[in-house]
């Protein structure tokens, strides 16, 4: 189902519980946005000022509503995202399966669904599984397959020449044809953007990664970054000197790691602008789909762009990772690892890959980049990590 022919509902939700008024935020709720942000934000989303005014109070109707809606709509909720119209302006959407009725909540865009979220993350878990158990020769050609929540179905993103790879391993899952979009793609495999030259840059085993976000580990200092830039014990340094080593470590599976630094070296809750500015890091709240992000790295800089899809697996060849983030946001070789975060300060994840177009180092010339990232909150979780904010 198109978002853009999907019909649209209205909810039987109470209105008082989900209303948003921007002049009710308090100074402390609204989004701590630099002049550099905004221009960043203002260059590569192509906004203007009004715009970009209306898309930070489309994120806040979202920060405030997107967890109790899915909790009121339970087993029909069908996600929820930012989404810009041919205006320019957003809008927030919350979709759901089966009949709504009553009074529309102010500020969120009420469309029905075929498939439940619960469904289509299911329908990636047997994609998953039978990626796990089948001959890696004969899925050639698919790169990735994760949730589209805007066309609520699952994309396989296939190659040219491809198409009957991607046939049967929808066929052998046994996941319903109906929920599955296949997505062509021009573009080079996946690879993970490490390189053997480096932002702000790490030297990893010989090649260059970049620094995720400053963070702690049982009182120990350092840093979240990739797990493909080097596992357990690879040196890793900074400015030409060692400082420790990577101590957690995982992927494939997950694109996740945490470095140690030396206990005399200083923790920073920030992210470099590449200008000689940079974005404080205030939290980790988790960003809607159609949401703008930023991105920090030692290739390309700093890049902003939209998260497209939550729960991407991607197939880089020596393994698969699961839970990826998509985004607009180019990248490039030596930008692995690096920050992810909102105007708002909150970070969102480390990059993991992407793809680049043939005999390139970056995907920055391609109209809508294909970028992943290593969700942060996973990353903390997993390794018992404490972030760093500034």
């Amino acid at each position: 189902m198109s978002h853009r022919n999907s019909r649209r509902t209205v909810i039987a939700l109470s209105l008082a519980a989900a209303v948003f008024a921007i002049g009710n935020a308090s100074a402390a709720d609204r989004p701590v946005l630099s002049k550099v942000v905004a221009d960043s934000m203002k260059r590569d989303l192509r906004l203007n000022d009004a715009q970009l005014a209306q898309y930070f109070t489309a994120e806040r109707t979202a920060f405030l509503n997107e967890a109790r809606l899915a909790r009121q709509l339970g087993d029909r909720y069908a996600g929820g995202w930012l989404e810009r119209g041919s205006d320019g302006n957003y809008r927030y959407v919350v979709a759901s399966t089966g009949a709504v009725r009553g009074a529309k909540i102010a500020g969120v865009d009420l469309r029905n669904a075929r498939y439940s979220l619960r469904q289509l993350d299911g329908a990636v878990e047997r994609l998953n599984r039978v990626h796990a158990l089948s001959n890696k020769t004969a899925l050639q050609g698919v790169h990735a397959w994760g949730v589209d929540l805007p066309s609520n179905s699952v994309v396989v993103t296939v190659a040219p020449g491809y198409a009957l790879n991607a046939i049967d391993f929808i066929a052998v899952s046994g996941v319903d044809a109906g929920m599955i979009r296949f997505e062509a793609s021009q573009l080079e495999a996946p690879t993970p953007f490490v390189s053997v030259i480096g932002g702000i840059a790490y030297t990893s085993g010989g090649g260059r990664c970049s620094i995720g976000f400053s963070a702690t580990r049982g009182g120990a200092k350092g840093f979240a970054t990739a797990g493909h830039c080097g596992g357990i014990g690879t040196t890793v340094g900074i400015s030409g000197t060692t400082v420790g080593s990577v101590q957690a470590h995982y992927y494939p599976g997950g694109d996740m790691a945490w470095a140690s630094v030396r206990s005399t070296d200083t923790l920073l809750g920030q992210v470099s602008r590449y200008d000689g500015t940079v974005q404080r890091v205030l939290g980790r709240t988790q960003a809607a789909i159609g949401a703008a992000v930023c991105r920090s790295g030692s290739t390309t800089g700093w890049r902003c762009g939209t998260i497209v899809s939550y729960n991407n697996t991607v197939n880089y060849g020596q393994g698969n990772v699961t839970g990826l983030t998509r985004s607009t946001a180019c990248a490039g070789r030596g930008d692995s690892g690096g920050s992810w975060i909102t105007g708002s300060g909150q970070a969102q994840g480390v990059t993991s890959g992407g793809q680049l177009p043939a005999g390139q180092n970056t995907n920055c010339s391609v109209a809508t980049p294909v970028t992943w990232f290593q969700p942060i909150n996973p990353l903390i979780s997993r390794f018992g990590l404490t972030l760093t904010l500034g």
